[in-house]
Parts: C-alpha cells; structure tokens; sequence
C-alpha cells in the first residue's frame, strides 16, 4: 500500500512538474503591440449577449451536432458553444473559424497548456495578463479564454488587410510557413464550414 502510494504521489509531482510553465524550455517572445494591449483592455471589460437568439439557437444546435463526439458533455458543450458564438461575432470574426482555431489549437481541451506555456481552448499566452493589468483573469476560464484569442486573431486578422493565411500564422507564431493555417482551413472545411 505505501509503495502504491509512493508511486501515485510520484507521478502527481513528475506530471505537475512536466505541466508546469516554469518546467518549459524559455521561449522568447514577441515584443508586446501597445494597440494590441489596448484592445485586450477594451475586451476584457466588455459585456454583451447575442444579438439574435434565433439564428444563435439555430446555429449552436447544429454546431453542438458536429461538436458532441469531441465533447461529450451536452451541456459543457452547449456553454462552450454559447460563448465562442458571443466572442466571435463580437470581434468580428466567423464562429465556425474561431471553432477551427480551438479545434487545432487545444482541440476542444480548456485546460491544454503547450510545451511554450500557451492556455486553454485557444492557447493564449499568459505574458498578457500581466500586460493588460489583469493578472486575475484565469485563461482556462472559457470566456476569458474565447475573448482573449478572438481579440487577438481578430487583431491579427486587420494587421494583414483581411489575409486570413497570413493572419493565422501571426496568431501561431509561425509567421512565414503554411503549415498552421493549412491546418486551420483543413478544420474549417472538414468539420465547421457553415451549411
């Protein structure tokens, strides 16, 4: 029994320790955008709701549809739905392109953590909590998570004149290569295109 023990108390310290940040290789980031600052600051604050419950309903039920294999839960789902719905459309952008970013990013995981510290569904980096004054946020919280990326792509999306591929690599840091919007559109059209 003390070696089970042993063993499982371990493991737990050994993965915490492979999850943890501090535990990643340093990753050199980007210079902070000061117009990129500002709009997180004006996202953070906003509140809204949908702006037309019909044609939301109509789209969660379908997207909860192609969604329910990857999220078993009916009403995570629905919630999650519900929220990357709102965050999208409130940035700006298409909710069946923010599902193919989450899609790829954490696949649908909340409390994904990449090798370079990046969170949740849409693997924010956590520097911008600290750069928007708002180190209480929780990027593993959905909404935080879904206003905080949409803002971001969003941002991107503009940057680059409405250049989808290129904004995409922006928001991956892979600024240059293909690989990661090829992915994106891959999604999009396999299992979020709207019908």
């Amino acid at each position: 029994m003390k070696s089970t023990t042993t063993f499982a108390t371990l493991f737990a310290v050994s993965w915490l320790a492979l999850a943890s940040p501090a535990a990643a290789a340093p990753v050199s980031l980007p210079p902070v955008d000061p117009e990129l600052r500002t709009l997180l600051k004006q996202a953070a604050t906003e509140t809204e709701s949908f702006s037309d419950r019909f044609d939301a309903e109509v789209w969660l039920t379908d997207m909860s549809q192609r969604l329910a294999k990857k999220v078993p839960d009916a009403k995570y789902r629905v919630e999650l739905l519900r929220a990357a719905h709102h965050e999208a459309t409130r940035a700006g952008l298409k909710p069946e392109l923010v599902l193919a970013v989450i899609d790829v990013e954490s696949g649908f995981n909340r409390f994904a953590i990449s090798s370079a510290g990046a969170r949740g569904l849409m693997q924010v980096m956590p520097f911008w909590l600290k750069e928007i004054g708002r180190p209480g946020d929780s990027l593993m919280s959905i909404q935080t998570n879904l206003r905080y990326g949409c803002t971001i792509l969003k941002y991107y999306l503009d940057k680059e004149r409405g250049n989808l591929r290129a904004a995409l690599a922006r928001y991956n840091g892979s600024q240059g290569q293909g690989w990661y919007p090829a992915r994106v559109n891959l999604a999009y059209q396999k299992r979020w295109f709207p019908q």
